[in-house]
């Protein structure tokens, strides 16, 4: 397919679209300063307008004009200068030192610093910010200025309006058009199909959501002066009229309180928690003040977190804190839930998807097993309330995919009356059809909530049949209150047995459990569906069950070469319990050396059935096995492809018996299949045939598994000793 290219003024097409619409949309939001802005730029020649654009895009202030390769800017110097009188652009000054001396290169630094007359004072082995830092500290602006080069730069100026504009279309300081660029050429996809509005409800909302967002996108890069300014910019900045704002603020104010607290100056950082006034910033104040012994306001201040908590992760916090600071408890909430967790065995071959080992261990207990997490809960979620996210205006721009009620928490406020009444659906256990009506109508729309190709209506139905209805209402309902708080968190895995579900949140090992889970755990105990956390042992499961697959093929080349023949035996507590044999019709002749080594001729599989007409039976035949074979990437990897053909997964835990073979049995001269068949006796009648080379590897399998089970029983007996004591080999 040829490549999109791009039209020669692209950029400059894509800052007039957004200059529209914002104007059409946020009119009555534009003070003068903006109209102002707006008249100017479209008076400029067009190289003036493209270089300005250029500069906006490349983000930052400060650029070295000798770094300008535009080639459709016929006069670059010109445009520099226009920009200049026309008050967009200037020289440098010594506001600007901090951002200067970071875009210079290090070596630049270096020089520069020497022939200022502080070589002594430097050493090459400063990072660059320790270097950027010593300039801003040491050096003043006007010699820094004159020994760096900085006649050579060019800074805009006046921004804010222009930033404004942005954030208005986009939502974010972060974004700008180089996302048109990228929606243009097809790598990033915009929402076409509905109609937007505005996204704040009045200029007051927007001048403070903007300020904040700007403290956000200006301390990512973290310099001391920066995060100086950040901490006055909030302190003194407008008053937060909405709940959006107040959490922008929230968030500012915690990152700043936290880079001073690191800093230790606590003042200033406590006096940014107290602003803040966020469940968050109340956590870092309340260590604040107990790490400074003045456990009294922390214990008071926790109090008020437990009588009145912004959120569940807010009380859970301040409950747990409390009860061990205060109520003389050893041991957090988060290590006790581990430590009362079940205890599921799975065989160690699982490490690394231990959460399929889990399902599997499940499965074989009874019932159905699906892969959860916030996956499962944001479908039932948006397919439950999608009219009200996505058909009544709550998107705002083409960029944009997540409705900003979710992000604001007016979610249940703006459409307090349609959510109750689905809910009421969900309590009388009739909000399936509702489900059902919207993947009908909208299956595959593009939305910021969930991906379809992850939609399982098998789950979503035992979900709303088995859970408790209230319980599932309660849920529900507190996504609609605070989407983006509960939008992660949530268990591993649900099972449904005997109708009835519960979720397991999988932990190992050395796993910690985030508090979002804990919290999640006790909302789901709570409203009565029951969730607890595992605690996987690995062990040699001898229950688990092991397929030893051998394959034929016309060739090495696995993406290349197709299967003839495959070959399986299921192993269960050392035991064969089951095959499975097919030929493959490999849709292509089967070259005469393969034939001579096989046997497989053209002829055996011209009937045969072709790969995807067997495919189904296969991954039914592996079920939640253990993928084994002789060499076993090559088996893998050919049928991962074959399964990758018919756009499906192939994902299992492997084995290989002739690594294990090495590891367990070392010494001999060969590891192939034939040679060691050959030295422990077992019968290979028929080599190179799948099935009779998948019964011959199964017999290495079984001497693999009884060394593992021999070492760990081995393992578990040295564990059981007294301290101090040591198996004494015999």
């Amino acid at each position: 397919m040829k490549p999109t290219t791009l039209p020669v003024y692209y950029y400059l097409d894509h800052f007039v679209e957004m200059l529209d619409f914002v104007e059409r949309t946020y009119g009555e939001i534009l003070t003068d300063e903006h109209r102002s802005f707006t008249s100017r730029f479209r008076v400029l020649s067009k190289d003036t307008q493209c270089l300005l654009i250029r500069m906006v895009n490349r983000r930052g202030a400060i650029f070295n004009r000798a770094l300008f390769k535009y080639p459709e800017i016929t006069d670059l110097e010109a445009a520099a200068r226009d920009l200049i009188d026309c008050g967009q652009a200037r020289g440098l000054r010594a506001e600007d030192y901090s951002a200067f001396v970071l875009c210079l290169p290090k070596t630049a630094l270096l020089d520069g610093a020497r022939a200022a007359g502080f070589g002594r004072d430097i050493r090459t082995s400063w990072s660059k910010p320790v270097l950027a830092d010593f300039f801003v500290a040491a050096i003043p602006f006007d010699l820094a200025a004159r020994h760096c080069g900085a006649g050579g730069f060019i800074a805009l100026d006046n921004t804010r309006p222009i930033e404004f504009l942005l954030y208005l279309y986009f939502g974010k300081t972060a974004d700008d058009l180089k996302n048109f660029a990228l929606r243009d050429l097809g790598v990033l996809r915009t929402n076409r199909e509905t109609s937007f509005s505005a996204r704040f409800a009045d200029a007051d909302e927007a001048y403070a959501c903007f300020h904040y967002s700007r403290v956000l996108d200006r301390i990512e890069v973290r310099s001391a002066d920066i995060y100086q300014a950040a901490a006055a910019a909030i302190l003194d900045g407008p008053s937060r009229t909405t709940e959006y704002a107040a959490d922008l603020a929230a968030r500012a104010a915690c990152q700043v309180g936290q880079f001073f607290e690191k800093q230790g100056d606590e003042d200033l950082a406590e006096r940014l928690y107290r602003f803040g006034g966020s469940g968050d910033c109340r956590e870092r104040l309340v260590r604040l003040l107990y790490a400074n012994g003045d456990k009294e306001t922390a214990e008071s201040l926790l109090r008020d977190m437990i009588d009145d908590p912004e959120g569940d992760d807010e009380h859970l916090f301040a409950t747990d804190f409390y009860a061990r600071k205060f109520g003389g408890r050893r041991t957090g909430l988060c290590t006790e839930l581990l430590r009362s967790g079940r205890t599921i065995v799975v065989d160690d071959l699982h490490r690394g998807n231990l959460e399929a080992g889990v399902a599997g261990i499940l499965r074989r207990q009874g019932g159905q097993v699906y892969f959860a997490e916030n996956t499962l809960w944001h479908t039932l979620f948006g397919l439950l309330f999608w009219d009200e996210l996505f058909e009544s205006g709550q998107l705002h721009s083409g960029f944009d995919w997540v409705p900003h009620c979710l992000r604001d928490r007016t979610f249940y406020r703006r459409f307090a009356s349609q959510i109750d009444g689905k809910l009421a659906e969900v309590r009388s256990g009739n909000a399936l059809p509702i489900v059902l009506r919207t993947v009908t109508a909208r299956w595959g729309r593009p939305n910021g909530i969930f991906a379809w190709d992850h939609v399982q209506m098998d789950a979503l139905r035992a979900l709303l049949e088995g859970a408790g209805a209230d319980g599932l209402a309660e849920i529900v309902r507190a996504m609609c209150d605070d989407f983006r708080g509960m939008r992660d968190g949530f268990p591993d895995l649900m099972h449904v047995r005997d109708g009835k579900v519960s979720f397991v949140e999988v932990k190992t090992e050395g796993d910690a459990i985030r508090r979002n889970q804990l919290t999640r755990l006790g909302q789901l105990e709570n409203a009565g569906i029951p969730a607890q956390i595992g605690r996987v042992d690995y062990r040699f499961d001898p229950e688990q069950d092991y397929v030893v697959v051998d394959i034929e093929t016309t060739g090495a080349w696995s993406s290349g070469d197709r299967i003839t023949e495959i070959g399986a035996v299921k192993v269960r507590n050392h035991q064969v319990v089951d095959e499975w044999h097919s030929l493959v019709n490999p849709q292509r002749p089967i070259p005469a050396k393969i034939v001579e080594l096989t046997g497989i001729t053209n002829e055996m599989v011209r009937d045969a059935p072709m790969f995807h007409e067997v495919a189904d039976s296969f991954m039914a035949f592996m079920g939640d096995g253990i993928f084994v074979a002789h060499n076993v990437n090559f088996d893998y990897v050919f049928l991962s492809y074959e399964y990758e053909r018919l756009e499906r997964r192939f994902r299992f835990p492997k084995l290989c018996t002739c690594v294990g073979m090495r590891r367990r049995y070392p010494g001999h001269k060969s590891y192939g299949l034939g040679k060691l068949c050959a030295i422990y006796g077992i019968e290979l009648e028929n080599h190179h045939r799948a099935l009779s080379d998948a019964r011959a590897a199964a017999h290495l399998l079984n001497l693999i598994n009884k060394k593992r089970e021999d070492s760990i029983d081995a393992e578990q007996a040295r564990s059981l000793l007294p301290n101090g004591f040591a198996a004494k080999s015999v």
